[in-house]
C-alpha cells in the first residue's frame, strides 16, 4: 500500500479514525444542543422530516470546520492540504 511520500498507511486510518470521531462527538453534542432549544420551545421534533436538514446542516458546518482549521492539527502530514476559499466559508 502506498499513500504518497508525505503519508504512511498508519497515519492516514489514524486521521481516518480522527475525523470519525470528531463527526460523531461534535455532530452529536450540537444535535442534541439543537434538540434541547427547539424543546425548551415547546417544539417537538421526534416524528418530524426537519431532523434530517438539521443534521445535513450540522455535517456542512463540520466540513468546513474540518477544512479550514482541523486538517492542519492532525495526524495527516500531506501537501494537499488547502483551507477553503472565503466565498465557499461563508
Amino acid at each position: 500500500m502506498y499513500f504518497g511520500r508525505e503519508g504512511s498507511p498508519l497515519r492516514v486510518i489514524m486521521e481516518f479514525i480522527r475525523i470519525i470521531v470528531i463527526l460523531l462527538i461534535l455532530g452529536g453534542l450540537k444535535g442534541a444542543f439543537l434538540k434541547f432549544i427547539y424543546t425548551s420551545f415547546g417544539i417537538n421534533v421526534d416524528n418530524a422530516n426537519g431532523p434530517w436538514l438539521v443534521g445535513l446542516s450540522i455535517l456542512i458546518l463540520l466540513f468546513v470546520l474540518y477544512r479550514n482549521k482541523l486538517q492542519f492539527s492532525g495526524f495527516y502530514k500531506g501537501s494537499g492540504k488547502v483551507k477553503l476559499s472565503k466565498k465557499v466559508s461563508m
